[in-house]
């Protein structure tokens, strides 16, 4: 007769591997939550916001450019293509992007795709494609200082910005509440890191990016803990890490600060678009 302690261990494994089984189909589910938020059908018609279609092999990806405050045509200036969190949607972003045009830069917010009314569904490589195509978009630009593309990623779209770091030449990087990739959070579920689908290896990338690297990371983040942010910061050959007193979602706590910042930082990497 069958021991009742092997009942009980042929039970829990079974039920282990049923439930890895699960978050292994449902993974990009709980990655990507953005892709379920209503948008408009179309793009808001204002004046500031050109949309621009890319096309990647995982589908047709929405961008939009938004022109540097006070830039005339022709102007060539330098760019930041900005890569947002999984929960959210470019829609929400110019306001926040507002910064970085009052510094005399261009931006380019950047879609998923699956997210709002880009086609396809979202994976570590369709983001890649679209942060690819959106870069090599830009460069084709009469407007667009090709020597100074700065990417900047906050939560997943740091993810999108490190990867873009391995395929395309950038003058700079700016992080907020980066990751060091998505295995760590695999094995705080109790997983294995190799059921990670999309990984997002940002400690990777960033060992072989030689740029500089400003990280801006809360220490109260219960969602991608500040350790994340300090590894990185270990890892980068050139770059600073600035600590701030504030969660995931409610970060940055000062928005001018936050501002400051960057601002200091993009003048002291020279790829400032202040004349």
């Amino acid at each position: 007769m069958e021991h009742p302690l092997i009942r009980i261990v042929i039970l829990a494994v079974l039920a282990y591997v049923g439930y890895a089984l699960l978050c292994f189909l449902v993974q990009r589910t709980i990655i990507y939550p953005g892709r379920s938020l209503s948008v408009a059908g179309q793009p808001p018609d204002l004046p500031d916001i050109h949309p621009l279609w890319l096309t990647t092999p995982y589908g047709h990806v929405e961008s939009w450019f938004l022109p540097a405050t006070g830039s005339v045509a022709g102007d060539r200036r330098p760019v930041v293509l900005f890569f947002h969190g999984n929960g959210e949607v470019i829609d929400v972003l110019p306001d926040q992007a507002e910064g970085f045009r009052r510094m005399g830069m261009h931006v380019m917010l950047v879609e998923y795709p699956g997210y709002g009314r880009s086609g396809g569904s979202p994976s570590e490589e369709g983001i890649t494609a679209a942060a690819v195509a959106a870069y090599d978009e830009l460069v084709r630009r009469s407007d667009t200082d090709s020597g100074r593309m700065i990417a900047f990623g906050r939560s997943l779209g740091c993810g999108a910005a490190c990867a873009l770091s391995l395929r395309r030449p950038l003058a700079a990087l700016i992080l907020q509440s980066p990751f060091t990739s998505t295995r760590p959070f695999a094995r705080q579920m109790l997983l294995p890191g190799f059921l990670a689908r999309d990984v997002f290896d940002n400690r990777k990338a960033l060992e072989s990016y030689g740029g500089a690297v400003l990280i801006l990371h809360g220490t109260e983040d219960d969602i991608i803990p500040v350790g994340h942010g300090r590894e990185l910061a270990r890892t980068v050959r050139r770059g600073c890490l600035i600590e701030l007193r504030c969660g995931h979602n409610d970060c940055p706590p000062d928005w001018l600060e936050f501002w400051r910042i960057i601002e200091g930082f993009l003048e002291q990497e020279g790829v400032s678009g202040r004349k």
